[in-house]
């Protein structure tokens, strides 16, 4: 017959059992569905997917339409990158992951989208959503219009953090879309992603997924999610040459586990996707009618109170412009030259370097044909009289000749520069430089094409930019499927 110590510890072993099948039951029944999609970014192709449309809860995915609609807010004018915030009392009680905000607290909205692009923090989520639109609610709103606009059909936000509410779902499909457009409409901020840490003003934060960012090779972003209901979840993106590979996943059951399948996505959607493709961009959402800022009349900006975009509607608007009347050129005006324009742009496009194009410009005015001033017309005597009785008006001083510049200064810090790849030949790389130039011109204007022979090929440089400059053009070539890369001063 077994002693009672040995029946009392199996009727403890007994009781302990039970209580981890309790424990493990409910756990395993609200366990978060698992859904993925891999998309080509360049042409919006799907490459993989799997439970891609079933609505479930998108957690801080929800972020990136908050930063979405915050840099369409900067990009029309209804806010700026220093306005001050004031944190609201709602902003403030939001629970963790968060940056620590007080109520009444003022803060300058470039941290709030540091802290939330970055650390993922709520109550600075929440905090830009009442700054834009003045309330969570109506935030929302705005949210799901621009959903629409972009074609995100199953997706239904009710705030700007992403915790758990009824209601608040989306698919792996529309999160990729959600990416998609971040990355191409706003290529000047999607560098925010991919941080490893970043100043938001109040203290410094860490990337909430730094361990994927650094162990995957051409990882640049985009935004991690965790909430119980939702488990683990995670868009990113990869770029290597001329790809770039979007892969999200929902329902991850750890970071660890999630991080291994988003790689294992991205290898297979670059083992998919075409060493080149025509990029096909998305279309931008057009902006929701009561959220178009108009400009007051006198007055050169929107009208703001407190950081959030408000309209007053003007009547009374042009309707249609004249085109203005030519007037004769008179006589004591210096001679114009009708310069060809097709010409000059001929030139230009086999140009190779600064100096071939300054002598393109000199060579084009040389050559260029005086148009024949046009003869003043005798006026009537009466309005003579009256012009004479009047103070003679001094003629405008004819504008100077301007200067063909053909070297750029260092000065202001201009040391830097962008690779934009390695050809075989010379006339490949400066073929590729003046392609790049007529498509970037706003990015790359004052740089200097340069080619330098490296004992693997040509190399294919702009120099003559800021570090700032430099970096806003990478990102740009980038966004556009362009290699490029950033090279220090020389």
């Amino acid at each position: 017959m077994a002693s009672r110590p040995y029946i009392r510890a199996l009727h403890g072993l007994f009781l302990f059992a039970c209580v981890i099948l309790l424990a493990v039951a409910p756990l395993r029944s609200i366990a978060a569905p698992y859904a993925a999609m891999v998309m080509d970014a360049r042409t919006g192709e799907v490459l993989h997917s799997r439970n891609a449309d079933t609505r479930l809860h998108p957690a801080s995915l929800t972020k990136m339409m908050t930063l979405y609609i915050a840099f369409q807010a900067i990009q029309r004018g209804e806010i700026g990158l220093d306005t001050e915030v004031t944190i609201t009392p709602l902003a403030a009680s939001e629970p963790p992951s968060k940056l620590g905000l007080r109520s009444g607290q003022k803060i300058k909205l470039r941290y709030l989208l540091r802290a939330a692009a970055v650390k993922s923090a709520n109550d600075a989520a929440t905090a830009i959503g009442i700054a834009i639109s003045g309330s969570e609610e109506a935030f929302a709103t705005r949210m799901n219009r621009t959903a629409r606009a972009m074609g995100m059909t199953n997706t239904t936000f009710r705030n700007a953090h992403g915790l758990t509410q009824n209601g608040h779902m989306s698919t792996a499909r529309d999160m990729s879309i959600l990416g998609r457009h971040v990355i191409y409409d706003f290529p000047q901020y999607y560098n925010l992603f991919s941080r490893r840490s970043a100043d938001a003003g109040i203290k410094r934060v860490n990337h909430t997924n730094s361990r994927w960012l650094n162990s995957y090779p051409g990882g640049d972003g985009i935004k991690t999610g965790y909430t119980r209901a939702a488990g683990f979840n995670l868009v990113a993106s990869a770029q290597r040459g001329q790809e770039r590979i979007i892969a999200t996943v929902f329902g991850g059951t750890s970071t660890a586990q999630r991080n291994a399948r988003i790689t294992e996505l991205m290898d297979l959607g670059f083992s998919r996707a075409p060493s080149r493709a025509t990029i096909r961009r998305p279309d931008v959402p057009a902006a929701p009618a009561d959220t178009t800022p108009e400009i007051i009349a006198g007055n050169s900006s929107p009208a703001t109170n407190g950081g959030a975009g408000k309209t007053i509607r003007v009547t009374g608007l042009v309707q249609r412009s004249l085109r203005p009347v030519t007037r004769p050129v008179r006589a004591q005006d210096p001679v114009l030259l009708a310069v060809d324009t097709n010409t000059i742009t001929s030139a230009l496009e086999e140009a190779v370097n600064q100096e071939a194009i300054a002598s393109v410009l000199e060579e084009a005015v040389q050559t260029s044909t005086p148009v024949p001033a046009v003869a003043p017309q005798a006026r009537p005597a009466a309005v003579v009289e009256v012009a004479a009785a009047r103070p003679a008006a001094s003629l405008p001083t004819p504008a100077p000749t301007p200067e063909i510049v053909t070297r750029i200064s260092t000065s202001g810090g201009r040391h830097w520069g962008v690779n934009v790849g390695r050809y075989a030949s010379r006339y490949e790389a400066e073929r590729v430089l003046l392609k790049v130039a007529l498509n970037e011109m706003s990015t790359l204007d004052g740089s200097l094409r340069r080619v330098v022979q490296r004992s693997g090929g040509f190399d294919a440089n702009f120099m003559g930019l800021t570090r700032d400059g430099a970096d806003l053009a990478c990102r740009r070539l980038q966004a556009r499927g362009t290699t490029c890369f950033m090279l220090g001063s020389e």
